[in-house]
């Protein structure tokens, strides 16, 4: 078990941006940037897209550029080019005079796609950590003084989980005086027989085979996979649904900027309960390898038209809630509240109808990455989780959200003293 010192010990993790870049840092939000997306899949491909629509300069980096060009589409107009994700060098030539590289691949090769962003005196963006070094502190903040010195930002784990999980953790902790305990719950499914990759397959099986991380008692600890099952209502249509415990990133971020006692993150949904049942089989192990007939590559918005086309995949869900209990103190008592907030993502045929072939998850993290792009701190400097951002910073991305089909909710409720969260 690791317990952390107080936050504010810690010079590499601030709680938040300087107060003093809040106010010109919203007015720098819709400036142009050149932009270099590294990974052109499922959602790195959308992400481009979506970022050309805002107005920027985008172009692509890829292993193999063929697939590449299959996600963005016959009509994409994006330029790719053939990047080797683990070669230095040639992230460099391949973003040379970008302002902002954006991690679209897999974590693994943050670090590297990091140093070239200090190279090329470029900002930084990610979707997740990859936490080898330290299981509880990502290792993005590594580099806190070096895009200081640099006079850079560096957004990490800037997706939908983590990213938009971590912002509303944070909106229920402002309206509280004290955090005991925050929950998030994910919810993932496919209508399929067979299994479908709604992330990469190294993403996936990296989840499966990862110990997670949990926050109990002020302590960082790691628990078993797959375990602490337990039955979670989500909004409808979904409704109940079992969750257990999964290897998150909010958890190696949160509590270093948010004072709180505990914090887990369980996952549910068929895709998650297949992952289980293998699991108790024997049939996830990181020696072996990724098996690839559970973990297949990730389908391209043609192979998943062909795939509903045929009747194989019928529909897909995505959807997180979070639950933040706490106090908030008055001068006549106090009160204990429990802040909850649902997050609903278009489902596989609402994006359809959109004439997009994606899945609910990639379509989910492209659009938030993208929102985090739109209102980046181009004026702050040094390493941030999406939760020290400034308060105009993530009002400004949660009120983004709602325009893009996400429906998303808040309920306080005044909890009776002692009262369980599992009576809910």
């Amino acid at each position: 078990m690791y317990a952390p010192p107080h936050p504010g010990s810690i010079p590499v993790i601030p709680r938040s941006l300087p107060r003093a870049a809040t106010s010109r840092a919203v007015i720098e939000f819709a400036k142009i940037m050149r932009i270099f997306v590294l990974g052109a899949g499922a959602t790195g491909s959308l992400l481009a897209q979506l970022l050309e629509r805002q107005g920027h300069d985008v172009w692509c980096g890829d292993r193999d550029p063929a697939r590449a060009r299959r996600f963005l589409g016959k009509k994409s107009t994006i330029a790719v080019t053939h990047v080797n994700a683990r070669n230095l060098r040639g992230i460099v030539r391949a973003a040379r005079g970008c302002q902002l590289i954006v991690n679209a691949s897999a974590s693994v090769f943050n670090e590297i796609v990091l140093r070239a962003a200090l190279r090329l005196r470029a900002h930084y963006v990610d979707l997740s950590s990859h936490l080898t070094r330290n299981p509880f502190k990502p290792e993005q903040f590594r580099y806190a003084r070096k895009f200081e010195a640099k006079r850079r930002a560096a957004l990490i784990n800037a997706g939908a989980a983590p990213g938009l999980t971590n912002l509303l953790v944070k909106r229920a902790a402002e309206l509280l005086s004290e955090v005991q305990s925050a929950q998030i719950r994910l919810y993932e499914s496919s209508e399929s027989d067979d299994p479908i990759s709604q992330w990469s397959p190294e993403v996936s099986f990296d989840e499966a085979i990862s110990q997670p991380r949990i926050y109990r008692h002020k302590k960082f600890q790691l628990a078993k996979r797959f375990s602490e099952l337990e039955k979670f209502r989500f909004p409808d249509p979904i409704g109940p649904a079992r969750v257990v415990l999964a290897a998150q990133d909010e958890v190696a971020t949160l509590p270093y900027s948010i004072p709180m006692q505990d914090l887990d993150v369980k996952i549910g949904g068929n895709e998650f309960d297949r992952l289980r049942r293998w699991h108790k089989q024997g049939k996830l192990s990181k020696s072996r390898g990724i098996p690839r007939l559970r973990f297949p590559e990730t389908s391209s918005p043609r192979k998943i038209a062909a795939l509903i086309h045929q009747g194989i995949l019928q529909n897909a869900r995505f959807a997180a809630s979070v639950l933040v209990r706490g106090v908030k103190h008055s001068p006549k008592d106090d009160q204990p509240l429990l802040i909850r907030s649902d997050a609903a993502f278009p489902t596989l045929y609402q994006i359809r109808r959109q004439g997009r072939f994606t899945t609910p998850v990639a379509y989910a993290t492209a659009h938030v990455a993208a929102l985090f792009i739109k209102f980046f701190p181009r004026e702050s400097a040094g390493v941030f989780a999406p939760e020290m951002l400034p308060v105009e910073t993530r009002r400004a991305i949660l009120a983004g959200i709602r325009k893009h089909g996400v429906k998303l909710s808040h309920k306080i409720t005044l909890l009776k003293p002692q009262e369980d969260l599992d009576d809910l």
